[in-house]
C-alpha cells in the first residue's frame, strides 16, 4: 500500500485548502497554509543536510508549530519524536540521542535546558526555537521557527516509502523511555480505515481515495477536535489530533499550559467543538466540577455541538461519566489500549447507558492469557495477561525488551505489556492494572486501581494513589495518598477505612493514608506513583489496620 501521513495530508490540503486545520487562540491555520509551512520546513531540513530516515525531536508544549514540524518531518521522510517538556538535562539528552534525532525543535521557555546540553548532542544538525516567552533570539545557536520557514521554498512533493519509521516514545511504568516502532504506511492506513468505519464510509484503497473520504466526512458535519492532554502523549496525538487531520477536520489547541476545564468549556462553545480527547479522571473530574460550578452560577455553557468525549491511558470512573451525562448528550468513549498495541477494548456511556469503571468490550483481536500462555476460559475467576494484535514491530534499539513484550501467537504478532484483566462469561473484560504496579502483601496480590476506585467513591476524596511500600512482616504493605475534594472537610483515615470495608477484602485496605491538598500527576494525566511513595514514606509509621 502507498499510504503515508505526509502524502495523505497533502491530499487533504488539496481537497479543502481553505478549511481550518489548526486553531489556537488568534492563530488560525488553513490546510493550505499548514501544508505550505510544513513543506518549507522540510526544505530547511534538506538544506541543513538532515538525512531522510533520521528523526526530528519535538521538545514543545502544545502549539501549531508542533503539528507543522511533525508534518514536515513526515514530508522529508523522517519521523517525529515526542519529547516530554518536563524532561531535564540528562533525560533530554538520552531521548534525543537514543532516537538518532538530527533536528531538535524546542520552545524558548525550555531553551536554558537545551543550551546546557547542546554540546552533548553531536548528531543534531539543526536546532529550531519556537519563541513563546520573548527570548527566542537569545538562543543564537538555533534558527527561529518562522524565520526558517519564510527563508525556504516549499519542498517538492515526492513518492515516500510506506516503510518510513514512525515512533512514539512511551515511558511505561519502569525503566527509560522506549520508542515504539511502526511503519508510517501501516499506521496511516489504520487511522484512515478507522475514520471511514466510524462514519459509515468506504475505507480508502489508496492515497487517491483520501479526497473522497474527506468530502464524505464533511458532508456528515464538521469535525472539530480538542486534544485536552499534551500532543506528546499518545492520546493527545492519536485520538485528539491525527484523526481530525486525516479527514479535513480542525484541531483546536488550548492555550493554557496546564489543563483548564473552564477554558475547555469556553472553547467548546466558541469553536463548535465536536470531539474532546482526555486521559481519564484527571481530566474528566475537573470538567465535571467546572460544569457543576457553572450550573450553580446559572451560567451553563452551550455544549450542543459536542458529540464525543474520548479517553484513553487512565481510569475513567463510572460516577464521573454519569455526572457528565447530566450536562451533555455526547457519547463518552472509554478506550483501553497502549502505545505498543493500540486498542484492547472500549466501552461507551451516554444518557441512555450508565457508565462503568474499567469494564470493556474487547476487540476481536484481544486475548486474556493464563499462566500457561493459553487463553483463559470466559468466567474464570483467575485474572490473565492482556494480549492484542499490533502493527508495531518492537522497541527502537532494544531487542531484549522487544522479545519480552512482542510475541508471535498462531503466526500473528501480539503485544503483551503486563496489563492484567478478568474475562467474564459475557465476553467483557475487567482491567485490574499493570503487573509492575501490583502489590504483594503477605502473598496476596493487590491491584492499586481497584483500591483507588473504591476510595474515590468517598465524597471527600477527589483523587488518590495506592502504592506498596516495604514492610518487614508482609514484604509490602498497602498505603494510599488521598487528595481532598474542594470545599470538603479533609477525610479521616478511620472513616475512609470504614468506607472501604464495605466493598473490599480486609487485606486490600491501606494501612496508612496520607491526606494532601492536591495530587501530583504527569502532564498527560497519568499517575506519578514515585511521588506518591515519597509522600507516604515522609509521614509517620504505618497506622494499625
Amino acid at each position: 500500500m502507498d499510504f503515508h501521513f505526509a502524502s495523505a495530508w497533502e491530499r487533504v490540503a488539496d481537497t479543502v485548502p481553505a478549511a481550518e486545520a489548526v486553531v489556537m487562540g488568534d492563530q488560525r491555520w488553513t490546510y493550505a497554509a499548514f501544508d505550505d509551512a510544513a513543506a518549507r520546513f522540510a526544505s530547511a531540513m534538506e538544506a541543513a543536510g538532515v538525512a531522510r530516515g533520521s528523526q526530528v525531536s519535538l521538545y514543545l508544549h502544545n502549539c501549531p508549530e508542533y503539528l507543522i514540524a511533525q508534518h514536515a518531518a513526515f514530508k522529508h521522510g523522517c519521523g517525529p519524536v515526542n519529547v516530554n517538556y518536563r524532561y531535564l538535562d540528562d533525560e533530554l539528552v538520552y531521548l534525543v540521542d537514543n532516537s538518532d534525532s538530527e533536528v531538535l525543535v524546542f520552545h524558548a521557555s525550555l531553551g536554558d535546558r537545551v543550551e546546557r546540553v547542546r554540546h552533548r548532542l553531536d548528531r543534531v544538525r539543526l536546532f529550531v526555537v519556537v519563541d513563546d516567552d520573548g527570548t527566542g533570539s537569545e538562543h543564537d545557536f538555533a534558527s527561529g521557527f518562522h524565520d526558517l520557514v519564510a527563508a525556504h521554498e516549499p519542498q517538492p512533493r515526492w513518492d515516500r516509502s510506506p516503510q518510513d519509521l514512525y515512533m512514539l516514545y512511551t515511558g511505561g511504568t519502569t525503566g527509560l523511555p522506549k520508542g515504539v516502532m511502526y511503519d508510517n504506511g501501516v499506521f496511516c492506513n489504520a487511522l484512515l480505515a478507522g475514520a471511514a468505519l466510524l462514519n459509515g464510509l468506504p475505507a480508502p484503497a489508496s492515497l487517491d481515495d483520501v479526497g473522497d473520504l474527506v468530502r464524505g466526512v464533511r458532508e456528515l458535519g464538521p469535525v472539530v477536535s480538542v486534544p485536552c492532554c499534551p500532543l506528546m502523549h499518545g492520546t493527545g496525538m492519536w485520538v485528539g489530533a491525527m484523526p481530525a487531520l486525516n479527514v479535513g477536520g480542525t484541531v483546536v489547541l488550548l492555550q493554557s499550559r496546564s489543563f483548564d476545564a473552564d477554558e475547555l468549556l469556553d472553547v467548546i462553545e466558541s469553536e463548535g467543538v465536536t470531539r474532546c480527547a482526555i486521559v481519564g479522571d484527571a481530566f474528566a473530574r475537573p470538567i465535571l466540577r467546572a460544569l457543576e460550578a457553572a450550573e450553580a452560577r446559572g451560567e451553563l455553557p452551550d455544549l450542543s455541538s459536542l458529540k464525543t468525549i474520548s479517553s484513553s491511558g487512565a481510569m475513567w470512573s463510572a460516577e464521573i461519566k454519569d455526572g457528565l451525562t447530566r450536562y451533555t448528550s455526547a457519547v463518552l468513549s472509554d478506550g483501553l489500549g497502549s502505545t505498543e498495541g493500540g486498542g484492547y477494548g472500549t466501552v461507551t456511556a451516554d444518557r441512555t447507558a450508565k457508565g462503568t469503571t474499567a469494564r470493556f468490550t474487547p476487540t476481536p483481536d484481544t486475548l486474556v492469557l493464563g499462566t500457561d500462555d493459553l487463553p483463559v476460559t470466559p468466567g474464570s475467576p483467575e485474572p490473565g495477561l492482556l494480549a492484542t494484535r499490533t502493527g508495531a514491530h518492537g522497541y527502537y534499539k532494544d531487542p531484549e525488551k522487544t522479545a519480552r513484550t512482542f510475541k508471535q501467537i498462531d503466526g500473528n504478532g501480539y503485544v503483551i505489556t503486563g496489563d492484567w484483566a478478568t474475562l467474564h462469561e459475557d465476553g467483557t473484560i475487567t482491567l485490574h492494572g499493570r503487573g509492575s504496579n501490583c502489590i504483594n502483601s503477605g502473598g496476596e496480590k493487590i491491584f492499586p486501581e481497584e483500591v483507588e476506585e473504591a476510595l474515590k467513591t468517598h465524597p471527600a476524596v477527589d483523587d488518590c494513589y495506592v502504592v506498596g511500600v516495604p514492610d518487614d512482616r508482609f514484604g509490602q504493605r498497602v498505603v494510599a495518598v488521598v487528595g481532598c475534594t474542594a470545599g470538603a472537610e479533609p477525610p479521616v483515615e478511620d472513616d475512609l477505612r470504614t468506607h472501604l470495608r464495605e466493598v473490599l477484602a480486609s487485606y486490600k485496605i491501606p494501612r496508612q493514608i496520607a491526606v494532601v491538598d492536591h495530587l501530583h500527576r504527569a502532564p498527560n494525566g497519568k499517575a506519578d506513583y514515585g511521588w506518591a511513595r515519597e509522600q507516604v514514606l515522609a509521614t509517620q509509621p504505618a497506622a494499625p489496620a
